[in-house]
């Protein structure tokens, strides 16, 4: 991002009132905009990635550098164990105890992270959607695992194809969406279809770039993750069961890494699927941007040389 680009994005976001969260898909320029603004009005950094919780994803998961974590308070970052459950009640009841010590300390909290679902909770509320937990370990137990999701996927697809359309392929979502379905014969998406209202101490940025663009920054940052240790980095988690977690399994290209270690495909192959991953990973992340964060003020890059 050129300094200018930068000042320009750090003007936008300083002319609009509010608790300042920026968000947009992976590789967007988020840490980099959000570390200029913390610096800039003596911030602080409340992650809103779902990956750069856990302790040992380190360059898999892009966290900030030491130096970058010296220059501006972080939080959330390295909360959590990979045996954690990943879990948005937690999330939100966290950042906002987070921002209001931050607020009291006379700092502005720059939240910033591209977990959409984490990023709603806090900015439009909570849903209220039926639960019940023996149901929902019952679920886990019969279709959270690779053998029988493909069961459940084909279940949903046919029975809650709006739900199945938005929260496939992701395991635990479609999990969920199942529960809700069984307790109230009614689709999340359908249930939701009302909307919230964004809470207005918060003022949403969503940052947006030409796609090839965006693709050109992913394959890059891959091919530099992969150079600066990455596959070292994921020997040792997928070592200490990294697959087997109950959420840090999702981070991206950590599988993928364990494939290349066994043989499985080549150093080049492995770039082109975190790539292709990564680029799916993206295209979802905007969907949800655009469709459940309306409010949020467009701040759109030029592409990069």
């Amino acid at each position: 991002m050129t300094p200018a680009t930068l000042r320009n994005l750090l003007d936008a976001v300083r002319r609009t009132p509010g608790i300042p969260v920026i968000m947009g898909p992976t590789a967007a320029g988020k840490s980099e905009l959000a570390l200029a603004l913390a610096r800039e009005c003596g911030g602080e950094i409340v992650s809103a990635d779902s990956m750069q919780f856990y302790r040992g994803l380190d360059i898999g998961t892009a966290k900030p550098t030491a130096e970058e974590r010296r220059l501006a308070p972080h939080h959330l970052i390295d909360s959590m164990d990979i045996s954690e459950k990943a879990d948005v009640f937690r999330f939100r009841t966290d950042a906002l105890r987070i921002i209001g010590e931050i607020l009291a300390r006379g700092h502005l909290p720059v939240v910033a992270g591209g977990s959409g679902l984490y990023l709603h909770a806090l900015v439009y509320g909570l849903d209220v959607l039926p639960a019940e937990q023996s149901l929902r370990d019952e679920l886990d137990a019969a279709y959270d695992n690779e053998e029988r999701f493909p069961e459940l996927a084909a279940v949903m697809e046919r029975e809650c194809p709006l739900d199945f359309k938005r929260f496939y392929p992701h395991r635990r979502k479609l999990i969920r969406a199942r529960e809700v379905f069984l307790l109230s014969g009614k689709q999340i998406t359908e249930l939701q279809s009302g909307g919230f209202s964004p809470d207005p101490a918060f003022a949403q940025f969503v940052l947006v770039r030409d796609r090839a663009d965006l693709v050109n920054r992913i394959r890059r940052r891959a091919a530099a993750m992969l150079e600066s240790g990455w596959i070292e980095e994921a020997k040792e988690m997928l070592a200490k069961g990294l697959l087997q977690t109950p959420t840090a399994w999702q981070a991206i290209g950590y599988a993928q890494i364990g494939e290349y270690l066994a043989g499985k495909m080549t150093y080049g192959e492995l770039l082109e699927s975190i790539v292709i991953a990564t680029r799916q990973f993206a295209r979802r992340q905007a969907s949800w941007f655009r469709t459940r964060h309306k409010e949020a003020a467009v701040l759109e890059l030029p592409p990069e040389d």
